[in-house]
């Protein structure tokens, strides 16, 4: 992870980040390689570093071209010297190559000095005595023994042992949300090559031991075709180990989240055609629930779930019914109906959260102090920024979807599902008259206690297979989020004339949880908004103009994928994490399911 100026401007940017116990504890082990130039008595500086008030080297300024798909490909004309750099990650590796090409005329010298450390992608690292436990030099390659054994094979390098330290480099992001900037990293040597025309020098830096240089075939894909860009951003997310297969919330910071999985998953997997995998997925997040719960996530400390949510189970329901539709297997189908009636027995008889059925309107509650339960789940210390407790639009509407789909479910396997339909037909029956506001023209955010804010929950008690927000009503109410949430790039999580609007998400951590869901934007909700205006309008043709703005959404932030949030206010800067999963899921559902376009 970086940038194309090649400035690490995060703690989370290094040329080489290793998941060291897949899919997480990520470890930066290469920073960046320092790059230099010599050509005709001229050295140019290729690479780029911030310290405090300085950059050095400005490689930047001699950037002409930078390319990013399966590989990231850059060229640099500095005086006569003409430069390209690939670079690309091996496929289920921890390790990556950095290739440099002379594609000019003249014969150039080019310096290359590995910067190392070892820490926790969310950590600085500083100078230390101790480090590395050892450096062993080999003919073409320099072993860096520390925790996690680092390989730089560099085949053709003059190589000279250096062992010093680089000093004070500074992440300006990390500067803006009030974090430590700081790093100092290590070169264990530095490396000289002689490139005529045509030539070129290959680094490989690795976790897993000595590997070959590698590049793939076709490292660039088709700016134009949307579809295919949104395809292949969702192979990314895909992490299949040991334990699990599972689905990446996000990168760099984020590991496998219960709610990001289930609502990513029938765009990520089913409309990449991974639908065997998407079984695997549910599978093994049934096998992990606990009174009738779904993880929340798996910590990246320890082996224990954690299970504060209301709302992952139900997605989980979903995600089982779009898998089946997608392709029917009868013994998932029946593993499936056996961890639907544990979450059904749990959720009747009152679950961990103070999650729990209302008996005398069919409709789920839940919440207990200092829990935040819902996806709007932003905690500061021990303040629940939106904490939402009581009955949830959405989470109601995910309540009666997933009754449905276990009545469906019982009937495609010729099971009594009588009780399923008398909860579902309970529940419908009271959901208008708990959530619909016939002055304010949309539905109620929570009921019990009542909370009237605007927000774009409601769009998903719409959008869902059997979402109980419907008619007249549910149309009326589309019209007011559509003109006071819909942006280009998704929904605001609350309305701009809201006392609590915050339109900018910038600033120190706390304030950017506090704006997190108080108005700023966010781009999974769009896949939601989409669905239920075909739901309720039939126009696809306003779909495809809904999505039509994922190209430019793909390369504005994290080049090849879809970013988690955008400030409410305009113009719409894109933030928080810059590959998030259920970003590119629903783009990818809806475009599959609503706009009639295939991947």
């Amino acid at each position: 992870m970086g940038t194309v100026a090649g400035v690490n401007t995060r703690r989370y940017h290094g040329l080489l980040v290793a998941a060291t116990r897949p899919p997480v504890e990520r470890v930066v082990l290469v920073r960046a390689i320092e790059a230099f130039v010599e050509v005709s008595g001229h050295r140019y500086g290729l690479s780029a570093n911030q310290y405090p008030g300085v950059v050095h080297p400005q490689g930047y300024q001699y950037l002409t071209q930078c390319l990013v798909g399966e590989a990231v490909v850059s060229e640099f004309h500095a005086g006569e010297a003409r430069i390209q750099r690939r670079l690309a990650i091996h496929p289920g590796k921890n390790a990556v190559t950095v290739v440099y090409r002379n594609i000019g005329v003249k014969t150039v010298k080019l310096v290359l000095s590995p910067l190392v450390c070892h820490r926790s992608h969310h950590a600085n690292s500083s100078e230390s005595d101790g480090f590395p436990d050892g450096i062993e030099f080999r003919a073409s390659e320099t072993v860096v023994r520390i925790a996690t054994p680092l390989h730089i094979l560099h085949p053709g390098a003059q190589r000279t042992p250096v062992e010093g330290w680089f000093y004070r480099f500074e992440h300006l992001r990390e500067v803006e949300r009030g974090l430590n900037p700081r790093d100092d990293a290590f070169c264990p040597c530095e490396l000289r090559y002689e490139l005529h025309a045509g030539e070129e020098a290959a680094v490989v830096c690795s976790a897993e031991g000595h590997l070959s240089p590698f590049l793939p075939a076709d490292p660039l894909p088709n700016p134009s075709d949307a579809l295919a860009l949104l395809r292949e951003a969702a192979e990314k997310f895909v992490v299949v180990t040991e334990n699990r297969t599972t689905l990446l919330a996000g990168y760099p910071w984020f590991a496998d989240w219960g709610r990001d999985t289930m609502i990513a998953l029938p765009g990520i997997l089913l409309q990449t055609g991974r639908v065997a995998q998407a079984r695997q997925v549910l599978s093994d997040y049934a096998g992990q629930m606990r009174d009738g719960l779904i993880p929340n996530r798996f910590v990246e400390d320890g082996d224990q779930a954690e299970y504060n949510t209301v709302d992952a189970t139900l997605w989980f329901a979903n995600a089982v019914h779009q898998t089946l539709e997608a392709e029917w297997n009868q013994g998932f189908a029946v593993r499936m109906m056996k961890a639907l009636d544990d979450v059904l027995e749990h959720h009747r008889a009152g679950t961990r959260y103070g999650i729990a059925l209302d008996p005398s309107d069919g409709l789920l509650r839940q919440g207990v102090p200092g829990a935040q339960l819902t996806w709007m789940d932003a905690k500061i210390g021990d303040w629940v920024v939106t904490p939402r407790h009581g009955k949830a639009v959405e989470i109601c509407g995910l309540w009666i979807n997933a009754l449905r789909v276990m009545e469906l479910l019982a009937n495609r396997l010729q099971r009594p599902s009588e009780v399923y339909r008398e909860l579902a037909e309970r529940a419908e029956a009271n959901f208008d008259a708990k959530f619909w506001s016939e002055t304010l023209g949309y539905y109620l955010d929570t009921a019990e206690p009542d909370d009237a804010s605007l927000r774009p929950n409601q769009v998903i008690a719409m959008s869902l297979p059997f979402g109980p927000a419907k008619g007249e009503r549910a149309k009326r109410a589309l019209g007011v989020v559509a003109r006071e949430l819909l942006t280009p790039y998704g929904l605001r999580t609350l309305a701009q004339d809201d006392p609590h609007y915050h339109g900018r998400f910038e600033g120190p951590l706390r304030e950017l949880d506090a704006a997190y869901h108080r108005g700023t934007v966010w781009p999974w909700l769009l896949g939601p908004f989409v669905t239920a205006t075909v739901k309720l309008t039939g126009d696809r043709r306003e779909a495809k103009r809904l999505l039509r703005g994922v190209r430019e959404m793909l390369t504005e932030y994290g080049i090849g994928g879809l970013a988690e949030v955008y400030d409410g206010d305009p113009p719409h800067r894109p933030n928080g994490c810059p590959w998030q999963a259920w970003s590119v899921g629903e783009f990818l559902r809806a475009m599959a399911q609503d706009t009639g376009e295939q991947p």
